[in-house]
């Protein structure tokens, strides 16, 4: 299974990803083809800040659970 990261280009109505030279060789794809796409939109960073704001941790149970790895 090869992946890759691609942009989504408008075509027409719809939109379209083209598949890399690379992965048309190593995967032997020919016109005509069925193939299986699996989608995940990557995650821009900007979108993380802030997804762990309510996020609360002892400092100290932190600390000594560090620790225990160095006895």
């Amino acid at each position: 299974m090869a992946v890759t990261d691609a942009k989504v280009k408008a075509w027409g109505n719809s939109m379209g990803i083209i598949i890399p030279r690379w992965i048309i060789d190593e995967e032997l794809i020919e016109v005509g083809d069925d193939v299986v796409i699996e989608v995940h939109k990557k995650k821009k960073l900007k979108d993380l800040f802030g997804t762990l704001r309510d996020w609360k941790i002892d400092s100290q149970k932190m600390k000594d659970e560090l620790r225990k790895g160095w006895e």
